[in-house]
């Protein structure tokens, strides 16, 4: 447990993984199946509207396209994390590219809205399996210090990945139409599943993980009840819950439908403040990964930063007297929104200092479960809701304050008690890396 807190701190110890050249490559290999699988994810966002009329649905069933996908990716964080704790990360990524890949091509050849939510069930499943497997995949290959950039760094390709659905897809759809868009995705998918088979290494030579026993079920328990009894886990999840989730459910679903039905925007311009958001994600992602790994403490303060932030720009958005916001507060809205992603990836960080390498796939799994609740259950609220009351997207989205308001309450509550646990352990590493240290000198 110690080396990665140590490393964390800024002090590299022996035994961490030299990072380097070919540890980029590989990494490379394995954020390039995430960001497809985020282009799989969030191609719905800017099909919204085309999907209601291709299955003749209204608001409740587009949402239910959605609630499925990341209910199916929600539920999965924490086997996916044991299976990468156990499997390690290949494994786990050729399953996964291989379930998203399926769930694109059955999407796209769908004409049901049964046929199509099955599809979408089968994607989210295959979609899970990515950003964990990304996250242990970086663990392995690089020290433990540099772990906020590599978080941050694998954010930015979801991001990437975000960013090719709102530009280029959206552009697609209307000139290619639906099947052949959906299938040029899934080709995408086949095309990273190749990369993984050949290129794709679990860990350095020479730094294989210890053997560790798999005793079954009594694993598996262990295993999450062990990350789960740490306050770091748990603030990591609550911190990932109540930061992620308003920008997520904008670019997953309702975004674009808010914009231009709401707002009466042209599907255009709807498009490039979409956009806005995936680029402020890439700035805000940058900044917030060179800030953490500098200054450890700023964690927090982002976190409650962003958090406050959100709050502001959607009850300014909402209560805006008239009707129609003004174009200066929704790029505002769109810039804010744009930090979600970022300050989400700061759980993470809250959670790796407080477990051990060799548990790191099932805390992270368990962190992201966080937001991707959060994010079924505004997608739920808000589909009702605009269908309870005529499409009032107003009322619809200030459902957003109330899981807010649960999960600041939740990091305020855990922050004080996991930041002492974490600076005890921090110490206790550099007495052994000195210890160890001064062994070695003797010795010589």
């Amino acid at each position: 447990m110690t080396r990665g807190l140590a490393s964390s701190a800024g002090r590299p110890l022996p035994g961490d993984p030299p990072g380097g050249r070919h540890a980029a490559l590989v990494w490379g290999v394995g954020t390039s199946v995430y960001l497809v699988a985020v282009v799989h994810r969030t191609s719905l966002g800017v099909a919204g509207i085309d999907a209601a009329d291709r299955f003749h649905i209204g608001a409740s069933a587009l949402s239910s396209f959605s609630i499925l996908q990341v209910l199916v990716y929600a539920g999965m964080q924490i086997p996916v994390g044991l299976m990468v704790d156990r499997l390690g990360t290949k494994k786990v990524l050729l399953l996964g590219a291989t379930l998203f890949t399926l769930g694109q091509g059955a999407f796209a050849l769908s004409h049901s809205y049964g046929m199509a939510l099955a599809a979408r069930a089968v994607l989210g499943c295959g979609d899970a399996m990515t950003f964990v497997s990304v996250l242990r995949l970086g663990s392995r290959w690089f020290p433990a210090r540099r772990g906020p950039m590599i978080a941050q760094g694998a954010a930015l390709f979801g991001v990437a990945g975000n960013l090719v659905s709102t530009v280029a897809l959206s552009r697609l759809l209307h000139s290619a139409g639906w099947t052949p868009t959906f299938l040029g995705t899934a080709i995408g998918g086949a095309a990273v599943l190749v990369l993984v088979a050949l290129f794709l290494k679990d860990h350095p030579e020479g730094y294989e993980p210890a053997p560790a026993e798999h005793a079954g079920l009594q694993y598996v328990r262990r295993q999450i009840a062990d990350a789960w009894r740490e306050p770091g886990t748990r603030l990591g999840m609550w911190t990932h819950f109540t930061t992620q989730f308003s920008g997520m459910v904008f670019l997953l679903l309702w975004g674009l439908p808010f914009l231009v039905e709401d707002q009466g925007m042209s599907r255009g311009a709807a498009g490039g403040l979409l956009t806005l958001v995936v680029v402020a994600n890439m700035v805000f992602g940058m900044v917030f990964g060179q800030l953490i790994s500098r200054h450890h403490g700023a964690r927090m303060p982002l976190t409650l930063g962003v958090i406050a932030a959100t709050a502001g720009a959607w009850a300014a958005t909402i209560g805006w007297p008239g009707g129609d916001d003004p174009l200066w507060l929704l790029i505002t809205l769109c810039v804010v929104l744009g930090a979600c992603g970022p300050a989400s990836m700061i759980g993470f960080d809250f959670a790796r200092p407080a477990n051990p390498p060799e548990r790191f796939g099932t805390a992270s799994g368990i962190v992201n479960i966080g937001g991707f609740t959060a994010s079924v259950l505004t997608l739920l609220a808000i589909g009702l809701l605009l269908d309870g009351t005529g499409d009032n997207y107003r009322v619809a989205w200030s459902s957003v304050f109330v899981l807010q308001a649960v999960g600041t309450f939740q990091i305020l509550r855990l922050r004080r008690r996991a930041e002492r646990l974490e600076r005890e352990r921090i110490a206790v590493s550099r007495i052994e890396s000195v210890h160890r240290l001064t062994a070695t000198v003797t010795s010589d």
